[in-house]
This record gives C-alpha cells, structure tokens and sequence, in this order.
C-alpha cells in the first residue's frame, strides 16, 4: 500500500464513512472544513483538519484550488472526493494527478465520457448497451417539437451535463414542451453550468436498477449485482435495496453482462455504479446513466457481500489487483437502507433547519448507522440535509424490513423535523411490501403525506426529555411503546424511548 496520507474533499457522513475505512487500513486521515463544520464529526475524528473556506460550498467544498494546497500543507499523498462536490469533475481528478497525488476514483477521461449525458448514450450505442430511444441534437424549441412528435408522448426532457434529477422535466402533452423545456434549461444553468438538453422517451411505471461495478488497473471488471433504487421523491433516491425485489435471475444476467460491458467501453478503474430504466411490462432495460463515484447507497452492497468498498477504492487506487473472480463474489441475505433526512415530507419535502439538542441512533444487531452529525450541531442550508443512512441486513427480505423498521423507531434527532414518519409509511405500505413499486409511486400512492395526529410536544419539554436522555435519567412516558406497529402520541419523538 503506497498511500500513507489520504485527504477527504468532503464533509458528512461520507467523509466520517472514508476516515474510518482509512484509519482500519493504517493510513493517516486529513479532513477539510468549511466554517460551517468547524466541529463537525468527520473534523474530530480525522488525524489532521485544514479550513478551506466560508460556508457557501463554491467558496470552500468546490474550490479546486484550495483543497490541492490543503494536500501540499499536509504531505497527503491521495485524495478521496466522496460523492458530489468535486466527486465527477474530471478537471478536478486531472489537478489531483497533475499535483502528482493519488485521485481515488476512475481516469479523468473515463468521468468526462460518462459525465456527458448526450456522448454517453453514443458510447454506450456503439458499446451494445441498449439506451432509451430519445434525441441528443440541437435542443432548440423546434427540434424538440419534432423529436417529441417522432418519440410519441410522454417524453423525459434531461439535463446533457448532470444528474440526481436536476434539469428533469416529464411532458406529457406538446402544449407543455416548450414551459417545460424553459424550466429544465434554468435548472441545469443553475444546477451544471450548461443549459443543454436531451429527450428520452418516458417510461411510465419504470423501475430504477444500478449494477455496482469494480474495476481494477490490470483490467479485471467485476460486477458487485444489481440494488433497487426506485423509492424516490423529486428523482432523488430515498430508500434501496438489494437484491430487488423485481429482477430475476435472468434479468440478473442481462444487466450484470450490460453494465460490464458498459465499464469496458470508458476504460473504466474504480469503483463505479452503471443505472439502467427498467420497463416492467416487458421486462425490458435501457442505459440510463454511469455514476462515476462511490453511491450513497453502498453500504447495501458491502452487507450482501461482506466487502468494504472504500478500502477496495484505496487499494484498485494504489494499483492492487482485484484478488477474486466473478463465481467468487456469491451474495447472501438482503439488505435495505433508508436515506434520514433534515426535512418535511408534509411540506413537499423543504428542508429543516437548526441546532440538534440531541441525537440517538440505534445500535442493534444487523443494524449500521452511517451518521454525519452530533448533538450541538447546527443543520443550515448550505448543505444537503442528509443527517444519517440506517442499513439493515437479514438472512430475508421480510426480516430486513422488520430491522429497519425498528430502528427507525429508534432513532431521534432533536430540534429539526426529519422524514422519519414518512419512511415508516412507505416501509409499512402494502405496495411496498410486496415489492410492487416504481420511480413514480411515491408521487402516486403517498402524496400528498400528512404525519398520523399527534399531540404538539412544547420546545421546553423536548429539551428536558433531551437533557434527561443525556443525564441519563430512568423515565418512561408510559403512553404507548414506540416499537409498536400502532405507537401513541410519543411517536413524534421517533424511538426516544428504547
């Protein structure tokens, strides 16, 4: 192993998840930090801490600049983006290897042909990967008239330059084509600095499958099978799970041997996440885009698999090969995560903001709580309000939702509302349980969501149960058990009560 320092160009719980990993591995851990984050838990537990900047992340998590003098002040020798920020910024990873340090992640070509979405579905055309029928030429109003025409309606108006459903319009009618196209082009100027659009044909009811790849330097792809990813609000992914519920295994096989190929085509070394579309009613799948970093969602894969991912990112890095064969990686169980968020489901989502006057996370056998935050921290909104994923594994299916369902219950973070309520009904929902579920269901069969009545709990006693729980005191509420399926008024504190 030729890394002996590694900085983290991340904040949260994934540069908390990249500094226990390196730390297990005995390599030194640099974190950087906004002012935001001055104490945040990814700052206190790395070895070393460099401020880069104010809050606004343009200012401080993206600046280029200041993260590779972070590197120079430190003697670290390879840096790990995480996921978002600089993560798939292919000038980014070309200065990192410019500095003439180690960038964790795949080549700076292979993130600039994925990046695109237009030139990646050519490439993967001519790769044999089969892509949704759609358009990639001039995206002006009038070429996308006819392309829409062509196409049949609905159609999916996307981002060229982005994803995480940023620039994403479905247009059901032509009268709606051109308000649409307008709002999707602000949105990816904001979103990626590039307006350009492409045009997709729309698949109602789809299914949302990715396929984690891992690839080494010596040109050995391995594919780590497939997680469902199509519990979603605002086309951002909230609960997953693998395997899916859906894919049989010779959908399994179609997938796996697509998403290989896809890796082969961009040269691809790293860990890596190729996302397919698709179409229940035939069992049809389509390319949907190849994400060219660590997932949120990995953690699922480690628990059926019994890998850790991020030191595999720091060993493929430092030139190791990939110790197994495809017959050797057999999964066992199933594994679920569920994405707790600083916000308000009954509000169309908005975020939350404020001090946490405390946090209890759950410590249960088959449970893994990867976590960003502490008690005293301030949630603002410079931030994606990500507070924690909770990941449960069970020899079944129906026991790992049992285990995710008590530990939700379980967990609590004072002081800003949370969608925990919200993962509770869709883990609960029939549709869910049966595994009947699709990118758009959520919308559908949940919204719009109001939590079940409960009784308004005063500020002062929250901070009394929250100072108790700390001291802590012996007390009961004595209104109902939270790990009930029907909980009592106490339900708003989420579990505060073991």
């Amino acid at each position: 192993m030729n890394i002996r320092k590694l900085l983290i160009a991340n904040r949260g719980e994934i540069a908390r998840r990249i500094v226990r990993a390196a730390q297990e591995m005995g390599i030194r851990t640099v974190a950087v930090y906004s002012d935001a984050d001055a104490t945040a838990p990814h700052v206190l537990e790395a070895d070393e801490a460099v401020r880069i900047g104010p809050p606004p992340v343009n200012e401080s998590y993206l600046r280029i600049d200041a993260i590779l003098a972070a590197a120079q002040a430190t003697d670290a020798d390879a840096i790990h983006p995480g996921y978002g920020f600089l993560a798939e910024n292919a000038n980014f990873a070309r200065a990192v290897r410019q500095a003439g340090r180690i960038f964790v992640g795949p080549p700076p070509e292979a993130i600039e042909a994925m990046g695109d979405k237009a030139a990646a579905r050519r490439l993967m055309q001519a790769a044999g990967v089969p892509v949704v029928p759609g358009y990639q030429g001039p995206d002006d109003d009038a070429s996308l008239r006819q392309a829409a025409a062509s196409l049949g309606y609905p159609v999916l108006l996307k981002a060229a330059a982005g994803g995480g459903g940023k620039g994403m319009r479905i247009v059901q009618t032509p009268e709606e084509l051109a308000e649409a196209a307008a709002a999707a082009r602000r949105e990816a100027e904001h979103a990626f600095g590039d307006p350009r659009l492409i045009l997709e044909k729309y698949i109602p009811r789809a299914r949302h499958v990715e396929v984690q790849i891992l690839a080494d330097s010596h040109g050995q792809i391995l594919h780590l099978y497939e997680r469902e990813c199509s519990v979603q609000r605002r086309y951002q992914k909230i609960i997953e799970e693998t395997p899916s519920p859906f894919v049989d295994e010779e959908l399994r096989q179609r997938m796996t041997q697509a998403a290989r190929k896809a890796a082969q085509a961009v040269g691809y070394v790293n860990a890596g996440t190729v996302e397919f579309i698709v179409d229940p009613r035939d069992r049809s799948f389509y390319f949907l885009e190849m994400n060219t970093r660590l997932q949120v969602e990995h953690p699922i894969t480690e628990a059926l698999l019994g890998l850790d991912l991020v030191q595999w990112q720091l060993r493929i890095a430092a030139g190791e090969k990939l110790p197994w064969q495809q017959p050797d990686l057999q999964p066992r169980g199933h594994a679920i995560e569920a994405r707790v968020y600083a916000e308000d489901p009954a509000t169309g989502f908005l975020p939350s903001t404020g001090q946490l006057l405390a946090v209890h996370e759950p410590q249960r056998p088959g449970v893994r709580v990867d976590s960003g935050v502490r008690a005293g921290l301030e949630v603002t909104a410079y931030y994606d309000p990500l507070l924690a994923k909770i990941i449960a594994w069970a020899e079944t299916r129906e026991q790992a939702l049992a285990r995710l369902r008590t530990a939700l219950r379980q967990t609590s973070y004072l002081g800003v509302v949370t969608n925990i309520p919200f993962l509770l009904d869709v883990l609960a929902h029939p549709d869910f349980r049966a595994g009947q579920y699709f990118t758009r269901w959520v919308d559908e069969a949940l919204m719009p969501w109001s939590p079940e009545a409960a009784e308004e709990l005063p500020a002062e006693v929250l901070a009394a149960l929250a100072l108790a729980r700390e001291l802590g005191a012996e007390a009961r509420p004595g209104l109902g058990e939270p790990a009930s399926e029907q909980p009592g008024p106490w339900y708003r504190l989420h579990g505060w009560w073991p």
